[in-house]
């Protein structure tokens, strides 16, 4: 089967410092359906808002945002697996950072455990592991680690999830005549030196970082599919009926050979 790799962020699975969990069951309930199709690779965030449910502790701070994160993960793993359950599919962790892509021996060990999982329907969750690296160790937000996961698992498509259902021409929120781009070959020039507007509080980007992802992914020549982690019918429709309803689709330009 081909792979795609779903990323999700902390907008989508939390809300009020806890686990959004009707929202996680509606992702779970998707990736169950798409399993039947696709190798699914699972990339999440949320382990910061899980763990400051628990640990109240200056999260701007470098040591009390490691605290946070290592009290979340489990909370959020568990999570995962309770939901999951329901759909008779397990799971595993894989904790990553940038260096896990710059030696082919680190590279080639991540790759063989996640063919591993795959080849036994085993449903890879993987995260940045912030809790033990440095800040230099760190892709810094997990929509560029998605980007990095999928190209090294020669996926089909990226998939991002997220509290915006797509990318427009101008900040829908300040613009009602704001229009989204379906289908987008190549990025606007100058939208990557833009500062990353997180909406909330427990985000690490904004729409530039995943505006990086898809720089990333375009170069590379694969696809990207942004659209709304709370209504998740445009990507099911999309993924498993090739309706393209709503949502951008980042795809390289196709070059032709001339004869």
């Amino acid at each position: 089967m081909q792979r795609i790799v779903i990323k999700v962020g902390s907008a989508v699975l939390t809300e009020n410092n806890m686990i959004a969990k009707e929202r996680m069951l509606n992702l779970v309930s998707l990736i169950a359906k798409l399993k039947k199709k696709y190798d699914v690779v699972l990339v999440s965030s949320g382990a910061v808002a899980a763990g400051y449910s628990a640990l109240k502790l200056d999260k701007t701070k470098q040591i009390g945002k490691k605290a946070i994160a290592a009290a979340g993960q489990p909370i959020l793993m568990t999570s995962y697996k309770k939901k999951f359950d329901i759909f008779n599919i397990d799971t595993a962790q894989i904790l990553l950072t940038e260096d896990d892509f710059d030696s082919r021996k680190r590279t080639k060990m991540f790759q063989d455990i996640i063919d591993a999982h795959l080849s036994n329907d085993i449903l890879p969750i993987v995260n940045e592991n912030d809790i033990s690296s440095t800040p230099e160790q760190l892709f810094g937000d997990n929509d560029q680690l998605s980007a990095h996961v999928a190209h090294a698992l020669n996926a089909k498509m990226l998939v991002i999830l997220s509290d915006i259902d797509g990318y427009y021409d101008k900040n829908p929120q300040e613009f009602s005549d704001a229009k989204i781009y379906r289908v987008l070959h190549e990025l606007p020039e100058g939208v990557l030196e833009e500062s990353a507007t997180p909406n909330n509080e427990f985000a690490t980007g904004g729409i530039v970082t995943k505006l990086k992802a898809a720089d990333f992914i375009l170069r590379h020549g694969r696809k990207m599919f942004l659209s709304s982690g709370f209504n998740l019918s445009y990507t099911e429709e999309f993924l498993l009926e090739g309706k393209h309803t709503l949502g951008t689709l980042f795809e390289a330009r196709m070059v032709t050979k001339e004869k």
